[in-house]
Formats: structure tokens, C-alpha cells, sequence
């Protein structure tokens, strides 16, 4: 399903949901409520503007008595291929996000990747895939960062080893754009980027990709990824936990400033790269 499409079809799920909600007479206010969110987010789920959990819209099914068709409508527009079944449910929370936390040791963070870029990590984990699947998995990725780009946009801090920024994916001219579009997101003040670097010792030994997920009335969630393999963590302590680890690549990472201008200096090393070959 092309993107305008997918985006009708919530329109359609939010208008159906204000024609019944209307009709039970029932404010947003009275319906969130009872389903257990703000008014302010059935009204955003009308306005298609957010997309509701599963659960939470099998509640709305049995608080307006609607013989289940939200939760039909749901996992119709959730079950695609565009993500592995493993990141499904945290692609689903993180449009729900008011604040997202990413440590990122080997790849840009997929909010954060340009359609080229994307493409060549895809093409990389799948080398002898069809055209439509790796198109399919770009324009899921592409559609992720639309986030960044809303009114009700969270706030985003992303802290990237300097492996990062020094791999050329794609190719040396398809990395400068990359850290170019990245150094842009940071000037525009969309998103708040540090560099972790090598001279941060031991710290630079830290692997692995780590989310950290706030939302207004839920608690936060931990999402760490590997190789083929993700874990959704909601367990309090485990997500303290992972907080506090963030917290400490935070303090070692460089200032936003000097973050900023690696980001810059690596984008330019590309570019003589890709000149020079």
C-alpha cells in the first residue's frame, strides 16, 4: 500500500471513529476515559494524526459496542511488510512517542536516513531480493521520519558512535549526503545529535542499538536491536536501567557543537573520497 493510501485509510479509521463516537454521545474527553488515554489523543486519532495501539482501539470497539471493526481496520493497516515482524510494535509506538532516545554504534538511525542511504543498508541485509520488497522496506523507512516533520513532532536525541559516521554506506558521495541531511535535522534544531568517538575509551566498545520511548500517558519503553532480532523491554527496572546507561553515553559523548561539526568534517572526508576515486 503506497503511502496516500495508507494515509486515507486512517482517515477513514479517524472519521468512522468521530461518526460513532458522535453517535454513543460522547465527548473525546468521555470516550478517552474510558479506554484509558487523554481526550486529546481520540482527537488526534480522528484527525489521523496519530495512530492508535491495537489495544487500545479493541477498546474502543467495546466502549461504542462496534462488533470489532477498529480492530480489524488496525491490523489491517499494521500488518505490512514494510518492517520485520520483530520492529512492528516499536514502529507503532514510536509514532505514539512524545520523546525518543537512540544509541546507534554501527548505522544512522532509521529516522534519521535519507530514501539512499536506506536503500543500501536494505540492499545490503538482502542482497537477492526482489526490487518491490527493498522498495517496500525504503518507502516503510521514509515513512518512519514523517514524525520528525509533524506539528506534534517528539523530541529526538540521537547519540552516535563515530563508527557511524566514518562507514561509507552506499558509497562515499551517498555517505556525505547522508551526514549532510543529518548536519541539516541538527541546524534546524529538529533533532538534538551528539557523537560518542573513539576517545571515549571503553565507552566506545558499547554495541548494539538501544530506543528509549516516552509517551504522555503510558509509561517508557526500552527497545534494543541485534542482527535479525529486536526486544520490546517495558519491565520498570530494566528500563531504569537502560536510562541510566544512556545517560552515561550522553555524558561521554561530545557537545551538540562539536558533535555537529565531526558531523560536518566526516561529510567532507567523504566528499574528497568520492572525488578522488
Amino acid at each position: 500500500m503506497v503511502n496516500g493510501s495508507r494515509q486515507a485509510a486512517w482517515e477513514f479509521f479517524g472519521a468512522e471513529l468521530k461518526r460513532r463516537r458522535e453517535g454513543a454521545g460522547l465527548t473525546q474527553m468521555e470516550l478517552g476515559a474510558r479506554v484509558f488515554v487523554s481526550g486529546g489523543y481520540i482527537g488526534q486519532f480522528e484527525q489521523a494524526i496519530r495512530k492508535p495501539q491495537l489495544d487500545v482501539a479493541q477498546r474502543i470497539d467495546e466502549v461504542l459496542q462496534t462488533d470489532g471493526i477498529f480492530e480489524r481496520l488496525c491490523l489491517r493497516l499494521i500488518d505490512d511488510r514494510r518492517y520485520a515482524d520483530y520492529f512492528a510494535k516499536a514502529a507503532e509506538l514510536e509514532a505514539l512517542a512524545t520523546k525518543i532516545c537512540e544509541f546507534a554504534h554501527a548505522l544512522v538511525p532509521g529516522l534519521l536516513q535519507t530514501s539512499e542511504y536506506a536503500r543500501a543498508v536494505t540492499l545490503a541485509m538482502n542482497p537477492l531480493a526482489a526490487d518491490e520488497f527493498i522498495g517496500e522496506k525504503v518507502q516503510g523507512r521514509m515513512e518512519r521520519a514523517l514524525i520528525l516533520k509533524d506539528a506534534t513532532r517528539p523530541v529526538y536525541w540521537a547519540i552516535l558512535h563515530e563508527n557511524v559516521l566514518r562507514v561509507p554506506v552506499g558509497g562515499a558521495d551517498a555517505m556525505a549526503r547522508q551526514l549532510d541531511h543529518l548536519a541539516m535535522l541538527a541546524r534546524q534544531r529538529t533533532v538534538l545529535v551528539q557523537v560518542l568517538p573513539y576517545a571515549a575509551g571503553a565507552y566506545s566498545l558499547m554495541n548494539g542499538m538501544v530506543t528509549l520511548m516516552e509517551f504522555e500517558d503510558a509509561p517508557p519503553t526500552a527497545y534494543t536491536e541485534a542482527v535479525y532480532s529486536g526486544n520490546l523491554l517495558d519491565d520498570p527496572a530494566v528500563v531504569k536501567h537502560a536510562y541510566a546507561a544512556y545517560d552515561l553515553l550522553r555524558a561521554a559523548a561530545l557537545s551538540p557543537e562539536a558533535s555537529l561539526a565531526l558531523v560536518e568534517s566526516a561529510a567532507e572526508d567523504h566528499r574528497r573520497c568520492a572525488t578522488t576515486t
